[in-house]
């Protein structure tokens, strides 16, 4: 006989969709934000068409924008820990792209 398991009050119970799960590949972020909200989108860029889509925009609030460095930037040192250091190309295009707000790239 197992003994009762009490649930972990802090669990989340995420559902992940068969399409979410899937993913969609991104290889440019821009990122907007207002006092309230940054606003992250990922976008697919092909080589030699000048039009790009935006495959998903993410909303959320300046603590989660933070929240989400911290995790990125762990799971980064993570990553090289184990797989060795992710090299940075200085050639990378300059996108003049502008939402109307503060820009940032990623």
């Amino acid at each position: 006989m197992q003994p009762e398991q009490t649930p972990d009050p802090n669990a989340i119970n995420i559902e992940l969709s068969e399409n979410m799960a899937e993913g969609e590949y991104a290889n440019l972020a821009l990122i907007a934000h207002s006092n309230s909200e940054f606003v992250i989108d990922f976008i697919r860029m092909m080589p030699g068409m000048s039009k790009a889509k935006v495959k998903s925009r993410i909303v959320v609030t300046p603590e989660h924008a933070k929240r989400l460095l911290a995790a990125l930037s762990e799971n980064v040192e993570r990553y090289e820990q184990s797989f060795g250091h992710i090299k940075v190309h200085s050639d990378a295009p300059n996108y003049p792209i502008s939402f109307g707000g503060a820009v940032g790239e990623a």
